[in-house]
């Protein structure tokens, strides 16, 4: 996209020199992650990144709006409503597939979610590949003017909200098994607060602990969310001492409604360039002849779960609950970034935080994911190589 750098890259990069810049990664916590990083950064023009930007604006309207709350009730009283709800999410993570629309590239919105993405990983991602391709120091993955420093900043002041870090933990479900623990990684040395699993709080009253590493225990004041409620439904073998749904003396960092407010149920909702035509079943006044120009999405699944690719008449019809599903067109990936040998699609995602106090979301940085395959996802792209999990960066 920007062919100065993308020409630049490409001939400075080995094999050997990816293997250096992986290892580099490793031998931080003596840990490889578990999916695939990808060879190269996207170079993002001009032109897409206020796309980008004026897309996510669009959604941020749309989550702002008087009716948002009202309109999205249905999307809780389906799931899981938890107590104590603040007045708008602290993280949105915005999803645009880069695509081809009239012979003109347009990224168009594949998902939104009112949750955390991996905000420490990203910014150690981007210091990774300034160290080994330094010609890349003129380039940046922010917005905003915002540097490494102010970054992680505002990131501390929306994850600690001004508590003590000893008070504050990132919350997960085993969390050593997720494919996201590298990111935790970097939260807790980065953040200074401590990875705990849902097995390990204590309530005491309307208070929850953890213990520290000498056994000590800790009463939490604010959590950093990053447990999903379909993943801790399946998991009917943990034990847990206290319920989400608990009326509990804490904060939330990424209040666990949000990931239900702000989800593919608001897709049917977006209308404009940006966005793709989407259909809650339940809504679906006929089914349609061309099927294989959609895609059938459950609402509250993560990481692509559930997702049927080529729809057929019966998958439509065998859905029990189509309140919780949206058939939505399809989109046409335009491979865009030039790896050695041919061209591979791209994915954007779009990182932003809203601190309680502010009245506007800030713009923070973005993950970029590279794909060969049919879909951007592990199980499209095994195997290959300049695919997987990296950053756009664009020009100061």
């Amino acid at each position: 996209m920007i062919q100065q750098y993308r020409s630049l890259f490409n001939r400075e990069f080995s094999p050997e020199k990816h293997q250096e810049f992986i290892q580099d990664i490793i031998k931080d916590f003596n840990y490889l992650p578990t999916f695939r990083i990808a060879e190269s950064p996207f170079f993002i023009s001009k032109n897409l990144k206020n796309q980008l930007i004026e897309g996510t604006n669009q959604v941020v309207e749309f989550i702002k709006s008087p009716e948002f709350k009202k309109n999205t009730q249905r999307a809780l009283d389906l799931n899981t409503e938890v107590p104590n709800e603040d007045s708008h999410t602290q993280f949105l993570a915005v999803d645009f597939g880069i695509c081809e629309e009239n012979g003109e590239i347009l990224p168009k919105l594949i998902e939104v979610q009112g949750f955390p993405s991996v905000f420490n990983f990203q910014q150690n991602l981007y210091e990774k590949f300034k160290k080994h391709y330094p010609f890349l120091e003129g380039l940046s993955p922010y917005f905003n003017g915002l540097n490494s420093k102010s970054y992680l900043e505002k990131l501390r002041e929306v994850i600690l909200n001004g508590h003590d870090s000893k008070n504050v933990i990132l919350l997960e479900i085993e969390p050593e098994k997720q494919n996201t623990k590298i990111d935790f990684y970097y939260c807790s040395r980065d953040i200074s607060i401590p990875t705990i699993c849902v097995t390990d709080i204590i309530k005491k009253g309307k208070k929850l602990y953890y213990k520290d590493k000498e056994g000590l225990e800790i009463q939490i004041h604010r959590i950093y969310n990053r447990v999903i409620f379909d993943e801790l439904d399946l998991r009917t073998d943990l034990k847990l001492d206290f319920d989400f749904k608990d009326d509990l003396e804490i904060e939330w960092a990424g209040h666990p409604n949000w990931f239900f407010r702000i989800s593919k149920y608001i897709l049917p909702y977006l209308k404009g360039p940006y966005f793709i035509d989407s259909t809650l079943l339940s809504e679906l006044e006929s089914i349609p002849e061309d099927l294989e120009n959609y895609v059938l999405k459950p609402l509250f699944s993560f990481s692509g779960s559930g997702v049927i690719f080529h729809v057929k008449k019966s998958d439509i019809e065998a859905v029990k609950e189509k309140d919780l599903y949206i058939l939505q067109k399809k989109v046409n990936y335009t491979p865009i970034l030039q790896a050695p040998d041919a061209k591979v699609k791209a994915e954007v995602r779009m990182l932003l935080v809203w601190p309680e106090k502010d009245a506007e979301p800030t713009f923070m940085a973005n993950l970029v994911r590279l794909s060969r395959g049919e879909m951007i996802g592990v199980k499209f792209n095994k195997d290959k190589d300049w695919v997987g999990g990296t950053i756009g960066l664009f020009e100061n």
